[in-house]
């Protein structure tokens, strides 16, 4: 029989200080029952194995029963909306229920925190489905981020969910690696602006933000999911990092969860120096850190690094794990035999107790007059695809399409004839990421359909040209070798003014798709034949336009020159037909820019944008050609822009100080339209080897036709740092050259400033940021 929180308890009483009421319940609490806080229970997990991971059911077998769990307390409870289909009645009456559990099965009735995944929108059945992270980093606009994850946290927090698993704040190092799509991109900067956006919209809705995967998971040998990682601590430092630190310094992010990879042997679960003395003592993060699902059972069965699954519990304990996910294998009765036999220092259980006991307490689940069935409240009822989410999801992709080339051909006007022909032209799941419901777990239940209205481009673009002819054929699928629709494509194509071949993936998980977790390519080429099938359909005369929708970018070289226009739309969401349909009819007119290069070649790789001199185009010194066909930032509009008057508030600029840089830029086209002005910084001489260029500041600007205005960037010297040969960060003398323009490769304007004073050494207080301001020319 458990003891209910009394009122006269010092932690439920809210005139004490947090860490008076953390401080008192944690006093309270048994051994046992501090550990029972560092575990999770994943109730109705094997009832539908094989959802998320190979060798599930070996983990949640091991798992044991939810009331032996609870006996001593829970920490979390895992993805009850998220595991099964069900309604939203159906969810938030299973967190009742859920939570009732726990409250009745241990001494103190503590509640548990309920987590969700939230990466494209609250993962559930019949919740929108917003565009892919990485199609989020293609609009370039933090403000609207932010306004996505408000939404998402406030879908969350009434239905009783307390902490959501994104943002994913890997930087890409190699296009072929299956999560591309999770990711923000391939620039440190630019992940880190559109994270922390994340992070303060989702926690503004009172639900806690967790930041993924902590770290160094993306650059994984051959972009192989789970692959060891060689890499620098330099490259770590400069690259990995910077978007954790910023989303922590700058959005109060109050969890983050350790990556799968190991780094140069070190597996991140069990690396005291990154989970604690980087992320802690460095950052001065206070908030919870997770295990990613199964990392910590993974240090004894994966890594082989603790014996058995105890040991693997006391390895990331004593890093820095406060909680393990999903299930409690490795924090449970046999690290509690370790604890009690010395081996695992008991103030080790305490600092991680507090940690969760604290966060429980900011989140009101301590409060005396919390209930289950309270915390839920109207969220019953809950509409999760409102049409305010609808507009949010509309708007982001939107801004997300990138038109890559044009010849003129686009914007259409009404077609007489249009063949639209591809495996993602009438296929609305193309446009839905790995971690989307319609994808993660609907596949198991057919009799469903996606759970949320979406129109396929083919649907969309009839709705677009109501009077027009159009056509649709499938050409081939996805990635089966099957070239028996070609021809039947072909004849269409022939028939008509105008042919889309609408390629790319179709997002699945460990194997069952071409991108997602665990779809890693062999190369960049288009999966499957779909390539066979452009080719044929280029073959025919007919004017193609080639729309990719993917998770990934695929190396289009190939096709320069010979088709009228490329489009890439990165997983745009449920509103993702009609965002597709309007920029190809010029009702929209396109304003995304690539966060990550398009590669001319399937090889070369790797070929992200931020390279030494030695990664770039060698002059014959080697045969293999990094050169994008589209770089970094590249995306074109059905208006035009241009760059002038730049002027810096200086020349010299002390090593502890700061210039200010303008430019005019003005829309000289005749629509209105959205630019997104980039500056990059390129370091003349350094003590490292430093990138050619790197994206120091940014802002999205709307401009009437004709319209101009004054962007001001204000660039400290902070923002140069970069980890020296002592592997300190340090601010160096010497000149720089500021570059404003439409993309890593277009950059008109450029000013020189010369860094004078000492070398500066510059620590975690430094300045993250580039502020900047946008004042129309009339307001000046």
């Amino acid at each position: 029989m458990n003891t209910p929180i009394r009122s006269a308890d010092v932690w439920t009483d809210p005139s004490k200080s947090l860490d008076e009421r953390t401080d008192a319940l944690l006093a309270e609490l048994t051994l046992a029952e501090k550990l029972g806080q560092l575990g999770s229970a994943w109730v109705g997990n094997l009832e539908v194995s094989g959802n998320v991971a190979p060798m599930q059911d070996v983990w949640a077998a091991g798992a044991g029963e939810f009331a032996q769990l609870g006996a001593d307390g829970l920490g979390h409870l895992t993805r009850p909306f998220g595991t099964r289909p069900q309604t939203v009645a159906e969810g938030t009456a299973r967190v009742v229920e859920l939570q009732q559990r726990v409250v009745d099965a241990s001494r103190l009735g503590i509640p548990a925190i309920v987590h969700e995944e939230c990466l494209t929108g609250f993962t559930t059945l019949g919740a929108t489905v917003y565009p892919a992270a990485i199609a989020w980093a293609a609009t370039w606009s933090p403000d609207l981020v932010e306004e996505m994850a408000a939404a998402i946290g406030s879908d969350l927090a009434a239905v009783g969910v307390h902490q959501g698993l994104s943002p994913v704040l890997d930087v890409v190092r190699d296009y072929r690696w299956g999560r591309v799509e999770e990711t923000l991109g391939e620039d440190p900067y630019l992940v880190a602006m559109l994270a922390t956006a994340y992070v303060k919209g989702l926690q503004g809705a009172g639900v806690i933000a967790t930041l993924k995967h902590f770290a160094g998971y993306s650059a994984s040998r051959a972009a192989r999911n789970h692959a060891p990682v060689t890499m620098g601590p330099r490259e770590l430092r400069d690259i990995i990092l910077i978007p954790f630190e910023t989303a922590v310094r700058e959005g109060g992010a109050r969890s983050v969860m350790n990556s799968y990879a190991d780094v140069d042997g070190v597996p991140a679960g069990a690396d005291a120096s990154l989970l604690t003395g980087i992320l802690r003592d460095e950052w001065g993060f206070t908030g919870t850190v997770v295990s990613d699902y199964w990392s910590v059972a993974f240090l004894s069965t994966m890594h082989r690094v603790a014996a058995s699954l105890p040991e693997a519990g006391a390895l990331a304990l004593t890093a820095g794990i406060d909680v393990e996910l999903p299930d409690t294998l490795c924090y449970g009765p046999g690290l509690l035999e370790l604890v009690r036999a010395g081996r695992v220092p008991e103030s080790v259980v305490d600092t991680a107790a507090r940690r969760v006991l604290r966060q429980k307490l900011e989140l009101g689940l301590l409060d005396d007059e919390w209930t289950p069935a309270g915390a839920v409240g109207a969220g019953t009822g809950r509409d999760l695809d409102s049409a305010g989410n609808r507009d949010i999801a509309r708007r982001m992709a939107e801004r997300s399409v990138v038109l890559l080339a044009n010849d003129g051909v686009l914007p259409l006007t009404a077609p007489a004839a249009l063949a639209v022909v591809g495996p993602c032209a009438d296929d609305a799941l193309a446009f839905m990421g790995c971690y989307s419901y319609p994808n993660h777990v609907l596949p198991k239940y057919p009799e469903l359909g996606m759970g949320v209205p979406a129109a396929s481009l083919l649907a969309a673009l009839r709705s677009e040209f109501p009077a027009s002819r159009i056509a649709g054929a499938l050409g081939v699928p996805v990635r089966e070798v099957d070239r028996s629709g070609i021809a039947d494509a072909v004849a269409l194509a022939q028939g008509a003014e105008l042919c889309l071949a609408v390629v790319g993936d179709r997002a699945g998980l460990f194997g069952r798709g071409t991108s997602g977790e665990g779809c890693d390519a062999e190369d960049l080429s288009l999966p499957g034949i779909q390539d066979e099938l452009v080719e044929a359909l280029i073959a025919t005369g007919t004017p193609v336009v080639l729309v990719v929708v993917s998770g990934r970018p695929y190396a289009l070289g190939r096709y320069a020159g010979r088709v009228a226009a490329m489009v890439q739309a990165f997983m745009p969401g449920e509103e993702g037909g009609g965002a597709l349909a309007g920029v190809l009819s010029g009702r929209v007119t396109p304003s995304g820019r690539l966060p990550v290069q398009v590669p001319a070649l399937p090889g070369a790789q790797p070929g992200t944008y931020l390279q030494p001199p030695l990664g770039r185009s060698s002059d014959g010194i080697s045969n293999l050609d990094p050169t994008p066909l589209f770089p970094f930032g590249h995306g074109l509009s059905y208006t035009s822009y241009a760059y002038t008057d730049l002027a810096t508030s200086g020349a010299e600029v002390a090593t502890d100080g700061a210039v200010e840089l303008s430019v005019t830029v003005t829309n000289t086209g005749d629509r209105a339209g959205e630019d997104v002005v980039q500056l990059y910084v390129h370091d003349d001489v350094a003590s490292v080897a430093r990138p050619v260029l790197q994206l120091t500041g940014f802002a999205r600007v709307a401009l009437d036709a004709g319209a101009s205005a004054r962007v001001t960037f204000t660039v400290h010297a902070d923002r140069l740092a970069f980890t020296g040969v002592s592997m300190e960060r340090i601010v160096e003398p010497g000149t720089v050259q500021l570059l404003v323009g439409a993309s890593a490769d277009d950059l008109p304007c450029a000013a020189t400033v010369r860094f004078v004073g000492e070398v500066r050494r510059v620590g975690h207080d430094r300045v993250l940021t580039t502020p900047v301001t946008v004042v129309p020319i009339r307001d000046i």
